[in-house]
């Protein structure tokens, strides 16, 4: 690709619609945990009989309109998603790398499925808690295991690029579930909203059938010769995938298998036998935490993932409607449905920024916006400024979708070796998903105890400035750099090695 080419046009040679086809499949997980996210957020006060819902919905069932509870319940069944979301990503990531990456996929989908059933059909506050529970830990495996299939699958200059796709998938979840919440909230009608995600759940099990597996994973655990057929399909026939098969540092130039064979008989996500050349040790999570070749890039990519949350992104997310109420009585729901919109288009249009000004810098630009608009937001609620409000609400969202949102979730993939991706990205989707628990718990607490007004996002505000000054001092730039010994140095890849 030419230096100056522009980017819709490396888009349209490099991307096949098989590639766009995969794409579109895997992110609907991503999508699951954006959904999940947000989705109690419009019809709170529905679900929670803070309401009336006396009005006739079309939905007939002998189900309860709504279940009752307070402040601390509605924060414990929102947040136990969390709960379910660690799990799920502790386990994914030494999972994604013994069993494979679309195994795992394979898997979440039965998650989402059965999680969205019960929820659906709740009738008690235990009920709607576990179906949470259980749809959380499909997407905490969803979004370790898919950011990984991303980047291994992705053309090589468009990583940073397809890499956003993870989050620019969560931000449609999220304004999906906003607007089936601005309808929808009503009656029982807000049985709905759950169930949809079921629905979305089983289409990505039956398309994740014509999926492949990962063809860097095969190379290592598997055959390498299938793997670069797998690849040339993914790119397409005409493309040399020489380079980027020579990136595996893998033999895969061995005829053991025919291209006809590879492309037309073996169902795209089988896999051969064992292949004891290929194989590579995978490195475990407490094994990346000792290890002083990777515990750099674990603590690298825990900080950035903890920023992502303790800026505040979720308590948007999560309880705008209810926070803003207040202020803009009438307008709330439908300003958050607003918000979720521009989300999903300053994330899409900004995706190819990190392969163009750096991964950090995106990252700090991004940190200094949440925290001068967590200020703003804080100072328009708490003196009744509704524009400022307004505007602060919007831009702080808008700061999110331009680097915090879509990058940390790329940064584990290049900091460390390809033995290490699964551990690594447990361990910062860990440190998310804890993060994600304690603003999804406390944030109506604390909120509260301060005597509302927004004085809570002072708080936001603080943590912002002192995890900017973390990762601005501790977090490498990633971009352009081929690996791990680029991004570290050479003496820290000679001790990976020994």
């Amino acid at each position: 690709m030419a230096h100056d080419e522009p980017l819709h046009k490396s888009l349209i040679r490099d991307t096949t619609a098989y590639f766009a086809y995969v794409l579109l499949v895997t992110t609907l997980g991503p999508f699951q945990f954006g959904f999940h996210l947000a989705e109690l957020n419009a019809p709170q006060d529905v679900i929670t009989c803070k309401k009336d819902s006396l009005e006739q919905s079309a939905l007939s069932t002998s189900l309860p309109h709504c279940i009752p509870m307070n402040t601390t319940q509605f924060s414990v069944v929102t947040s136990v998603f969390t709960l379910g979301g660690l799990i799920g990503a502790l386990s994914a990531g030494p999972s994604c790398n013994q069993y494979g990456r679309l195994l795992i996929m394979r898997a979440t989908t039965v998650s989402f499925v059965l999680g969205s059933a019960i929820e659906t059909f709740a009738s008690n506050i235990p009920m709607l808690a576990f179906g949470r529970l259980a749809a959380g830990l499909g997407c905490g495996a969803a979004i370790v295991v898919v950011p990984i299939y991303i980047a291994e699958t992705a053309p090589p200059k468009e990583k940073g690029l397809f890499g956003a796709f993870t989050q620019i998938s969560i931000c449609m979840g999220i304004l999906v579930t906003q607007l089936l919440g601005y309808f929808l909230s009503k009656g029982n009608l807000w049985r709905i909203i759950l169930a949809v995600a079921g629905v979305i759940g089983l289409v990505q099990l039956v398309g994740l059938i014509l999926v492949p597996e990962s063809p860097k994973w095969l190379a290592e655990h598997k055959s390498p010769q299938h793997a670069r057929h797998i690849l040339q399909k993914i790119r397409g026939h005409k493309v040399d995938v020489d380079a980027e098969v020579k990136a595996w540092n893998i033999d895969a130039t061995e005829d053991d298998i025919s291209e006809e064979e590879a492309l037309l008989s073996a169902p795209p996500g089988s896999h051969p036998a064992p292949n004891p050349k290929a194989a590579t040790a995978s490195i475990g999570i407490w094994d990346a935490l000792i290890h002083p070749a990777y515990r750099p890039a674990v603590i690298a990519v825990v900080a950035v993932m903890f920023t992502q949350q303790l800026t505040g992104i979720n308590s948007i997310v999560m309880y705008s409607v209810s926070l803003l109420s207040s202020l803009l009585p009438t307008t709330a729901s439908l300003l958050i449905v607003a918000v979720s919109a521009l989300n999903v288009v300053v994330t899409a249009v900004c995706a190819p920024l990190s392969d163009k000004i750096g991964r950090k810098t995106c990252i700090l630009l991004s940190i200094a916006g949440m925290g001068t608009c967590s200020t703003l937001l804080a100072l328009g609620l708490l003196f009744g400024v509704k524009l400022l409000a307004a505007v602060a609400t919007l831009v702080f969202v808008a700061s999110f979708a331009f680097g915090l949102g879509p990058v940390p979730f790329i940064l584990a993939n290049e900091l460390v070796g390809p033995e290490a991706v699964g551990a690594t990205q447990s361990c910062g989707l860990a440190a998310n998903w804890i993060a994600t628990f304690l603003v999804s718990q406390f944030f109506p607490i604390i909120d509260k105890a301060l005597g509302g007004q927004g004085k809570v996002y002072f708080i936001f505000a603080g943590f912002a400035a002192l995890l900017g000054c973390f990762i601005a001092y501790w977090v490498p730039e990633t971009k352009g750099k081929s690996g791990m010994e680029e991004v570290w140095g050479k003496r820290e890849a000679r001790e990976r090695m020994e």
